[in-house]
């Protein structure tokens, strides 16, 4: 029987030394987590930023995207009240809203698809891109709540 990685994928021999052992933490001290010990959209986020490849197939924000709608269809079903900025159902969120105002245009593709675009656009990973922006989001926001 494998043995319970971070994050929620089994094998059964990932934590032999020298192989694909999950880090301590990242540059900001940051340690991964348990997909059980997630409590929020942000800290699957947290999680996904710190091991991007496990979590996203070939670092597509359009991965990620369907990713976090089938999250958001998840709550919806359970009836969970959570802090949710990208999608709900017949509007696009506030991540996206914000995105808009901040790219100085309006887009009727996706926020994954915009940031994947002005990623290529820079020459810059759009995984690195999405996280830059996120922070920025969640920095400005935080600001207006206060």
């Amino acid at each position: 029987m494998g043995r319970a990685l971070m994050c929620g994928a089994t094998t059964a021999d990932s934590f032999s030394p020298g192989r694909n052992t999950v880090p301590a933490s990242d540059a900001s001290g940051r340690a991964p987590k348990h997909a059980s010990e997630l409590n929020d959209v942000y800290e699957l986020l947290d999680a996904i930023r710190l091991r991007p490849g496990m979590w996203v197939r070939g670092g597509s924000l359009l991965h990620l995207d369907s990713m976090l709608v089938g999250y958001r269809i998840a709550l919806n079903l359970r009836d969970v009240d959570d802090d949710w900025p990208f999608w709900s159902p017949g509007k696009p969120g506030p991540f996206s809203d914000w995105l808009w105002q901040r790219l100085g245009r309006h887009s009727s593709l996706s926020w994954a698809a915009e940031i994947e675009r002005e990623a290529q656009a820079a020459d810059q990973s759009a995984m690195d891109l999405f996280f830059s922006l996120f922070d920025e989001y969640r920095a400005e926001r935080s600001q207006t709540a206060r």
